[in-house]
């Protein structure tokens, strides 16, 4: 572990739970993606890992990754980059539900989350139609919207 325990490592019993142990490297991904606002890439979280605990190697950032995103402690992101992207799914930050508005040309991200009405209307009615369709509990969705933002549009 890289510290004492804190109460926003709610991730250690998650991964007691399905019979994971907890290393340092696991720890130290998950404290860069708690510390973090920004959708990080695996060599992002790797430099800012690395930092904290240099034993880690780039191999092991993606294996823990990809661990925790079957888990579903993370969101793994494609933006259409050529790189994967991970988000908290949960926790003290990400506890508010949101979406992504995605730059075709800059590939920049915005979270947003200010749903107007007729959105979490619509996106209740779906979520309703297609659990009683195919007889499937929908537990959480990820929507992205790509397009072109403000500063690319000023630019053309």
């Amino acid at each position: 572990m890289t510290g004492s325990y804190r109460e926003d490592m709610w991730w250690h019993g998650r991964l007691r739970c399905r019979g994971y142990r907890i290393t340092a490297g696991r720890d130290a991904v998950l404290d860069v993606l708690t510390k973090s606002d920004a959708h990080l890439s695996a060599e992002d979280i790797y430099m800012r890992v690395h930092r904290i605990y240099p034993g880690i190697g780039l191999a092991s950032v993606y294996r823990t990754l990809e661990l925790l995103a079957q888990m579903g402690l993370v969101y793994k992101f494609d933006f259409g980059d050529g790189r994967a992207r991970y988000e908290l799914a949960e926790g003290s930050k990400k506890d508010q539900h949101h979406h992504h508005l995605v730059c075709n040309n800059c590939h920049k991200v915005i979270d947003y989350n200010d749903f107007i009405e007729e959105e979490v209307e619509l996106l209740k009615k779906t979520e309703k139609g297609l659990s009683r369709k195919y007889d499937f509990q929908i537990t959480s969705h990820l929507i992205q919207f790509y397009g072109i933002c403000a500063d690319c549009r000023k630019q053309e």
